[in-house]
């Protein structure tokens, strides 16, 4: 008799214990900005494998990407959502891109196989989605976005390929839409590597090379993100287009791309006050105002100074033999 009642007691436990361990799977990072996600939100996994990721995901809500609609996607490990075809490529070529369609928060080559792992959902739960609308109208000036649908992808501490460290990156790219807008949400909680060793990267630092690209690529138009396929790209995470260093907001579904915070120079987003030089012997200088213009003028770099690339542009930067 004695044994069954421990079963029963047992067995009146079990909910509660189950709930505690489920509860214990919800992600959120003290101080981060990205939102919360893992098993206890019902979030699914990509394939533990070096360059995978999902099959075709069926949307329960169309996005409208650059004047197309879509109502599939994948998620794919090395950092990017795309539509019509996965993404398995581990160097991130220069946009554009003729052979993908993709949304790249920080395209380069993961590998969890050696750690990390991604995570991803669809849903339409209120509270979550009101939150998103707040926080996106908050950003877009007189915007009045209400949010019907969210895709939410989410690269949890994943390593990079060949990493002989500990360096992990943690970012997230959430997908919103309404009855006909869509806004792509982008947010960097830490961002410790950028290249992976096949592409040219040291296995210790997860430097060098052909540094991750972040941005936008349908094979026609395109829009880089500031510093991408630089090791600076990793300063995503410290700076922001809606005042919330880590975040960044993008409205997509137009053909134009629009955001708050900053200017579109030719193919690339610069932040407001940002300056860069835009050709190889740094003559023309071009910064980002305040009121989303570009204001150029030719100007060369100072003394002591000289012009060196940085992505798709140039900047003047100290020489360091004269250090």
């Amino acid at each position: 008799m004695e044994t069954w009642k421990c079963v029963m007691v047992l067995l009146l436990a079990l909910p509660s214990v189950l709930s505690s361990s489920i509860g214990n799977l919800a992600y959120k990072h003290p101080g981060s900005l990205m939102y919360k996600y893992g098993p206890a939100y019902n979030d699914l996994l990509t394939e533990t494998e070096d360059d995978g990721g999902t099959d075709s995901i069926a949307l329960t809500h169309s996005f409208t990407y650059f004047g197309e609609i879509h109502r599939n996607l994948y998620v794919n490990n090395n950092g990017a959502i795309s539509f019509k075809s996965p993404v398995t490529a581990y160097t991130p070529d220069a946009f554009p891109i003729a052979e993908y369609c993709m949304i790249c928060p920080l395209w380069a080559d993961c590998d969890n196989e050696i750690g990390g792992h991604i995570y991803y959902r669809q849903t339409t739960e209120k509270d979550f989605l009101d939150q998103l609308s707040q926080d996106i109208n908050e950003s877009f000036e007189g915007l009045s976005f209400n949010a019907q649908w969210a895709f939410v992808a989410t690269w949890d501490n994943v390593a990079f390929h060949g990493s002989e460290s500990d360096k992990t990156n943690t970012f997230q790219c959430v997908l919103v839409a309404d009855h006909h807008r869509s806004i792509v949400i982008f947010n960097y909680h830490d961002i410790q590597w950028t290249t992976g060793t096949a592409s040219g990267g040291d296995p210790l630092t997860g430097l060098g090379g052909y540094a991750a690209q972040a941005g936008f690529n349908t094979g026609k138009v395109y829009f880089n993100m500031p510093n991408s396929r630089t090791d600076h790209v990793m300063t995503l995470k410290s700076i922001s287009n809606v005042g919330k260093p880590g975040r960044w907001m993008f409205e997509v579904d137009d053909v134009r791309l629009k955001a708050p915070g900053g200017c579109f120079h030719l193919d690339t987003f610069l932040q407001h006050g940002q300056t860069i030089w835009t050709d190889e012997k740094c003559g023309e200088k071009c910064s980002c105002k305040y009121q989303g213009k570009m204001q150029c003028e030719d100007k060369g770099c100072d003394e002591d100074f000289i012009c060196l690339p940085s992505g798709r542009h140039y900047m003047c930067q100290i020489d360091e033999e004269d250090c």
